[in-house]
């Protein structure tokens, strides 16, 4: 390693910081201008007043919330920063430290097994010295087929990664590679090369055709009861073989954990908990990569640009994680539910890196193992009896935490026998009984967004990350594309969310005293938006077009000055999001489509979200998790890459967007008729602020508008949801009339 020469180097964004910093001080403006004109209403006398006190209040709180949610949202545009590694100046392959990969999956119907093992597949692949990498396989639901099709894995990889090495290709994922997605099949101008791709191709396609059928004839299994199993996925080939090959394979291990009916399994982060025990005793490496069983391996040096950060002598000793965006290879141009996140991982993540890293993301991540170990890892003179009520009692593993553990190598004998059944001990279901696992170290079972949580603990601990954003994409997933998965997807992330919001470790509160306010900001952004949004939203939604039915005004009046600060806030607002989504690489159609996509997220699965967390909360119901479906419909798909919207979903999801819609067009409609019968000139200037946000509504959420009424096809809104919807609308306007006019 060149000591003259940076590993990694980071680059502020200074126009942006600009453009960021004088948008926040103008609109902050604004929005004292708005609190002071409500409030200025409110300290009139009550018989002087011209407007019911009840909706001018609830408008006034909706309108609270979201200028809250976007002082929070400030934090990202504080300081965004991005970065760019030197792989090339890393020390010799003999000095880089090992890797551990952890490949969590919990249902194979919903996890497609070809899928699932072209990630162990590509894993395995990554360009680094396979004696150095250790892949390890959690499978939750203890399927015999799926360790049938490890196997299957292992000997193609045999083949696979051989060829990888000797032609230097970068798609590392079979099913990507021979997809012929990926521009990378080497010079097929010479013979050599055409037929040891032939090979290798029709070695795939055996591979699959094997894997098909292990899954067609599979038994069901009980996967909420079943032994822990470990076995490490290898063959007793010659090393004659091994030569001819000139290729080491990496270790491969299958662990299935114990689960029971009587004990809480704490969803992914017991799986990883497992994962880190397990391959304490095995591997013990002091880095590991976390993914999911769809996330290919799309580039072999994700790790050699990792590790850039995690030896750079600058930040090294506080850096606790490397992480890489979600990037999806099923994604269509239009993207009508913002399957990517991209706001996310184009926008906030590069924000928080400005400050001290982004929030843990679940997947592509590289992290150290001595920060989830917390205190105790690697540190002399703590007592026997503190560290087996922390980590329980296995001697094997607590050995694993001193400075000098050199791990077993898995051999035939009686030495690997006897740390196989130590592996099992460590994967069942008591050994974390009376530890602190999932509490203080480990990853955290707080809620069911492990990774969020795990990330804000790790900061508040005073640990730091960073965000690299290649320009070719690390890891390739795939992306749920049906508005009824990606609704389910979403109502999980809000509860978990809104669950910490609410808990002793709200960052409004915890976090300040232990992290920089703006980061505290950045994280309470998250925790808070769920919640934030569908209250907002709601009132935006009903309360105006109730007010808007029956004539009472809750905006000023075109003529009054006041007037142009909603109009700045709500053009201000518009035009920012739509510089971030451009200067991000998105279209115009991009802005119109997460625009939208908030909208109805905001009032189905962020409401519905944050009542689950809330009635949790009470003790009235418990987290669950589901995992996300990822068996895709062939029909399904051609709707989403048509930007059709399909509405094959929960009616719980669809009748919220419905009413919705149904109260604006009548709002709207009763206003019109309103202003033409009653026209003095003054109807029309009050209630301008009204009808242009139920026309906003509505042509914003024209794609509802369009499934309720035009459209006539099975992926439309189904008319019992209109008229049940329609039942709602009548009970709204009726009730709402009476209470607030």
């Amino acid at each position: 390693m060149e000591k003259s020469l940076p590993l990694h180097l980071r680059h502020f964004h200074s126009l942006t910081i600009i453009i960021n910093r004088s948008h926040a001080i103008l609109h902050s403006i604004a929005i004292a201008f708005l609190i002071y004109y409500r409030v200025s209403f409110l300290l009139q006398e009550t018989r002087t007043r011209t407007v019911p006190t009840l909706p001018w209040l609830l408008i006034f709180a909706s309108e609270l919330l979201l200028s809250f949610a976007w002082l929070l949202a400030q934090a990202y545009r504080w300081r965004p920063v991005s970065r760019s590694v030197f792989p090339e100046r890393l020390p010799s392959d003999d000095k880089l430290p090992a890797i551990d990969v952890f490949i969590c999956t919990a249902d194979p119907d919903k996890e497609p097994t070809v899928e699932v093992m072209n990630t162990v597949i590509s894993a395995m692949a990554l360009d680094y010295p396979p004696e150095k990498l250790h892949v390890y396989f959690s499978d939750d639901a203890g399927s015999a087929v799926t360790l049938s099709c490890m196997k299957e894995a292992w000997n193609f990889a045999r083949s696979w990664l051989p060829f990888c090495k000797r032609y230097d290709t970068k798609t590392r994922c079979p099913e990507l590679y021979f997809s012929g997605s990926q521009d990378d099949h080497g010079d097929f101008q010479r013979s050599e090369f055409k037929v040891e791709w032939q090979k290798i191709e029709d070695k795939y396609g055996v591979f699959k055709e094997r894997v098909r059928r292990a899954k067609e004839g599979a038994a069901i299994s009980n996967r909420g009861d079943h032994p822990s199993l470990i076995q490490v996925i290898q063959d007793h080939n010659t090393n004659e073989e091994l030569q001819e090959d000139q290729v080491r394979m990496p270790l491969l291990v299958y662990v299935a954990r114990e689960k029971g009916p009587s004990h809480h399994h704490n969803f992914k982060a017991g799986a990883l908990n497992v994962l880190l025990r397990v391959s304490a005793i095995m591997s013990n490496s002091p880095y590991i990569l976390v993914l999911d069983c769809d996330m290919y391996c799309n580039d072999p040096t994700s790790a050699r640009q990792a590790m850039c950060c995690h030896f750079d002598p600058q930040i090294s000793s506080s850096l606790a994680f490397v992480q890489f965006p979600q990037t999806f290879r099923n994604i269509s141009n239009d993207d009508i539910y913002d399957s990517q996140i991209r706001f996310i991982f184009k926008i906030n993540w590069f924000g928080l890196d400005g400050l001290r890293g982004p929030v843990l993301s679940g997947t592509n991540f590289y992290i150290k193992r001595e920060a989830l170990f917390g205190s105790f890892s690697k540190k002399e003179g703590i007592n026997l009896m503190e560290l087996r009520r922390s980590f329980g009692q296995s001697n094997e593993f607590i050995k694993t935490l001193g400075q000098d553990y050199n791990h077993t190598l898995l051999n035939d004998g009686e030495s690997s026998t006897m740390l196989l059944e130590e592996a099992k001990v460590l994967a069942s279901c008591s050994y974390e009984n009376q530890t602190t696992w999932g509490t203080k170290v480990g990853f955290m079972y707080f809620c069911v967004i492990e990774d969020y949580f795990t990330g804000y603990t790790l900061h508040c601990k005073g640990w730091k990350s960073v965000y690299l954003y290649p320009p070719r994409a690390q890891f390739m997933g795939t992306s749920t594309t049906n508005f009824n998965d990606i609704s389910i997807q979403w109502t999980r992330w809000a509860s978990g969310l809104v669950h910490v919001a609410m808990s002793r470790f709200c960052p409004l509160i915890y976090g300040p005293r232990r992290m920089s306010l703006l980061q505290s900001m950045g994280y309470a952004q998250v925790a808070f938006l769920p919640l934030l949004s569908s209250l907002s939203l709601w009132g935006f939604a009903l309360i105006p077009q109730l007010c808007l039915f029956n004539g009472i005004p809750l905006f000023p009046e075109v003529s009054d000055p006041i007037f142009c600060i909603y109009l700045f806030i709500f053009v201000s607002s518009l035009l920012k999001y739509l510089y971030e989504i451009l200067a991000s690489g998105g279209e115009i159609r991009t802005w119109k489509n997460e625009w939208r996509i908030w909208m109805i997220n905001s009032v189905t699965s962020y409401s519905y979200g944050s009542l689950d967390a809330i009635l949790n909360k009470l003790g009235i119901t418990k987290a669950s998790f589901l995992p996300t479906n990822k068996v895709t419909d062939d029909e399904q798909v051609k709707r989403y890459e048509m930007g059709i919207f399909d509405f094959q979903a929960a009616t719980m999801i669809l009748a919220p967007l419905v009413t919705i819609i149904l109260v604006n067009i009548a709002a709207i409609v009763g206003g019109v008729v309103r202003v033409m019968v009653l026209d003095n000139g003054d109807h029309w200037q009050k209630l301008f602020g009204q009808m242009f946000l139920s026309f906003y509504v509505l042509i914003t959420n024209y794609a509802v508008i369009e499934g309720m009424m035009i459209r006539k096809d099975k992926a439309s809104i189904p008319t019992s949801v209109t008229l049940l919807s329609a039942v709602f609308s009548v009970i709204i306007f009726s009730l709402g009339s009476a209470i607030l006019c």
